[in-house]
């Protein structure tokens, strides 16, 4: 297995430290929204973040339990001060809750028992949006930040040689694992496993992205049902946060994916026992 020496030093700015001195008195989240990426969890965070019960970290993504984007730098190897330091002191409300959303959570095979081992008791949100479509956002959305030089079905063709010498090595941090996982990403059922090995039924809400965007108000009265707070209250911002842009894609790529995702699809709704029409 391949090792690195990572950080593990507190980030810089003076507010950051501040917060480090108080953890002992932040809370833990009480639930977790574990992504997936380019599935709306910038728009459910920011909704969220409305409900006067709801008490959002300081920033989306805090990418604690798959140890962050920045290349030899661990988050997870901070430690819980550090995780705490990322939460707001609890307000006054006796049901107040805390939360993140970190996208990476979900795909990320370390993270359920990471989290598991801090947080047994915490809940969790998957927001999932059609694979297909998701692994299309992502390819331009790494095309956007000039992080991906091949075309669209020359990605999605070259993944599995990409990815097999880091899925080899375990070598989760490296930032290929996160660019070039398009259609590996979309493997709900496997990555869903995962938490249920740690985690009870009770405890994980999956949520489509679809029928989060058509209706929005029903879902969101779910969440809040799902993590015990006031759910009558309404939302007024609605607003779709993170939107990219795309070029057009050929008939043949939504076929090539279809194809590609429809057993897992198909895993997916018997292991949750809905379909999502897909």
């Amino acid at each position: 297995m391949t090792t690195r020496r990572a950080s593990i030093l507190p980030s810089g700015g003076l507010a950051q430290k501040c917060r480090r001195l108080t953890w002992r008195v932040r809370p833990l989240p009480d639930f977790i929204v574990i992504g997936a990426q380019k599935s709306g969890t910038s728009s459910l965070f920011a909704y969220l973040s409305q409900h006067p019960e709801l008490t959002p970290s300081f920033g989306k993504g805090v990418h604690f339990f798959d140890g962050g984007r920045e290349v030899g730098v661990d988050n997870y190897r901070r430690g819980e001060a550090w995780y705490r330091a990322q939460f707001p002191i609890a307000g006054n409300s006796p049901n107040a809750r805390a939360f993140e959303a970190s996208p990476l959570y979900i795909f990320h095979p370390l993270v359920p028992s990471r989290m598991h081992k801090l947080l047994p008791h915490v809940k969790i949100i998957a927001l999932l949006r059609n694979p297909t479509e998701r692994a299309i956002s992502h390819y331009f959305h790494e095309r956007r930040k000039d992080r991906e030089p091949l075309q669209i079905m020359q990605a999605l063709a070259a993944e599995e040689e990409r990815l097999a010498p880091i899925l080899r090595d375990e070598d989760y941090g490296n930032p290929s694992f996160r660019s070039y996982s398009y259609k590996s990403r979309g493997h709900y059922a496997e990555q869903l496993s995962r938490y249920l090995a740690c985690f009870s039924r009770e405890q994980i809400l999956v949520l489509s992205s679809e029928h989060l965007f058509l209706q929005p108000s029903e879902t969101l009265r779910a969440v809040f049902e799902f993590v015990d707070v006031d759910p009558d209250q309404e939302i007024s911002d609605l607003r779709a946060r993170n939107v990219g842009s795309r070029s057009g894609v050929g008939p043949d790529v939504r076929r090539y994916l279809d194809e590609h995702f429809s057993s897992p699809n198909a895993a997916l709704y018997e292991l949750i026992g809905a379909r999502l029409g897909w």
